[in-house]
């Protein structure tokens, strides 16, 4: 995978952004509390937009109170953004439906 992310520059911009998003996680995690902290993921970061990504609706308005926190923490840091969204993730269904 190292070998095909070096020879294609979408991959290793990719891969860049990649990076970019879990630093960004790492630097605000001790911002978040204890219970909340395995429940975050780093999702895509584009233009200065960075989104995180939570399993459910409670999870998600306790991080929306945190994003002035978050983003103040951003500012101190080579890493800023000028915006952090949330979003849900929706539970996968497997199997058949009736």
């Amino acid at each position: 995978m190292h070998q095909a992310l070096q020879r294609s520059e979408v991959l290793q911009q990719l891969g860049e952004r990649i990076h970019q998003s879990s630093a960004r996680l790492h630097a605000v995690r001790h911002c978040l509390p204890p219970s909340l902290r395995t429940q975050v993921q780093a999702g895509p970061i584009e233009d200065q937009v960075w989104c995180l990504l939570v399993p459910n609706s409670a999870a998600a308005a306790k991080l929306r109170q945190l994003l002035p926190t978050l983003l103040e923490q951003l500012a101190t840091t080579d890493l800023a953004v000028r915006v952090i969204r949330v979003k849900v993730l929706r539970a996968s269904t497997s199997g058949a439906t009736r």
